[in-house]
């Protein structure tokens, strides 16, 4: 092969992830994983067992994983989601990580085994591992222990998260950390709060951070009509996103309806489920107010 082709590589392997193939040019709705088929579970222990190895990082509690190809970072991904998350946004896709204990136990050691089985397809496609879910740096014990041997093994890793919890990646962590996919929800406090119920400045704090140590950012910004497509906040999300120095691209995502059986089927509230899409001429217009700072815009 010439060229690397995660479905030729995996073939009747039977990976318990799920490969996606390269994006559309509008819209790539985000399928429900396949769970933490693969890794295995944590044994049974006492409650006091679980905490001690929750606090060392020697378990973390993780929703599902899967392969991707040309989403959430470069190349082939792995992308892990974790289980857990501080925010509430209005447009969550993934509300089944909202909380951790619904997540699956997982040791490090188990899911550092099942990565390692992928490093090969990783350098052959300049991919990597991307942690996400919910929200990685709920779980920062457990991200620092896998950290380093990513780090060891060579392989790119990306962390995909609001920045929300910024403080707890430490700046040894972020050593062995390659990029950042930063979710800047709105450009505006108010409208910050409204999207998600928490604040907009630990985001900035963490971008400033992350330009500071020279960690490669991709911005994703959602665009929901109704919500987050007022010019004003437009503008200011774009004019945070160009002033990171460290900022190579930035998406521009489309709100979909994708998880509104998802919150239903919970029996959560979904304040969105009557708001359409926007248009593809919509999402272009936002797309080159983003452009006209300079940066490479999706």
């Amino acid at each position: 092969m010439t060229e690397f082709d995660a479905r030729v590589y995996f073939g009747s392997e039977g990976s318990t992830g799920e490969y996606r193939p390269d994006p559309l040019d509008y819209e790539v709705p985000r399928l429900s994983g396949a769970g933490t088929a693969g890794i295995e579970a944590a044994g049974e222990m006492s409650h006091e067992e679980h905490l001690a190895a929750v606090r060392a990082g020697e378990i973390g509690s993780i929703h599902s994983w899967e392969l991707v190809t040309a989403m959430d970072g470069p190349g082939t991904r792995m992308t892990v989601f974790m289980a857990g998350c501080p925010l509430r946004c209005l447009y969550c896709h993934n509300p089944d990580t909202f909380k951790m204990k619904d997540g699956t136990a997982i040791r490090a050691q188990d899911l550092l085994d099942r990565i390692k089985r992928y490093v090969p397809v990783f350098k052959a496609s300049n991919g990597g591992v991307t942690f996400s879910g919910g929200e990685v740096l709920m779980q920062p014990a457990f991200l620092k222990r896998v950290l380093k041997p990513l780090k060891e093994w060579g392989v790119h890793v990306a962390l995909d998260t609001s920045g929300f919890l910024g403080r707890n990646l430490t700046d040894e962590m972020m050593e062995n950390v390659d990029m950042v996919l930063l979710d800047i929800k709105s450009g505006d406090e108010e409208t910050y709060q409204r999207v998600t119920g928490r604040s907009l400045q630990p985001t900035i704090d963490f971008a400033k951070r992350l330009e500071a140590a020279g960690v490669e950012v991709w911005v994703r910004f959602v665009l929901i009509p109704g919500l987050t497509d007022d010019p004003q906040n437009i503008e200011n999300v774009a004019k945070l996103a160009s002033s990171i120095a460290t900022v190579s691209r930035i998406e521009v995502l489309p709100f979909h309806q994708m998880a509104k059986d998802k919150w239903s089927n919970l029996g959560l509230e979904y304040q969105l489920k009557d708001v359409e899409p926007p248009s593809k001429e919509a999402t272009e217009a936002v797309r080159e107010v983003f452009r006209k700072y300079g940066k490479t815009v999706y």
